[in-house]
């Protein structure tokens, strides 16, 4: 069940982590974006909100971070 729940969160990531033009503004974004999926998941999986809200902020982070303009643009 974790690892589904998992997949979906990194998949939502992925798709979602592409707010801004620079590394920053999209890192920023994936990082609330994730913080906020991780959270959601958390409270799914009966696990710590907390705890989900932080791994999610970091995979979010990440996401957008490794992403850029060209390939996902959801705007300023």
């Amino acid at each position: 069940m974790r690892t589904m729940m998992l997949g979906i969160v990194i998949a939502l990531l992925l798709g979602l982590a592409g707010c801004g033009t620079t590394t920053k503004d999209r890192a920023l974004s994936g990082a609330g974006i994730g913080a906020a999926a991780g959270a959601g998941a958390a409270a799914l999986t009966g696990n710590s909100m907390t705890k989900g809200a932080v791994l999610g902020a970091g995979a979010g982070a990440a996401a957008g971070a490794m992403t850029d303009e060209e390939d996902i643009n959801l705007g300023d």
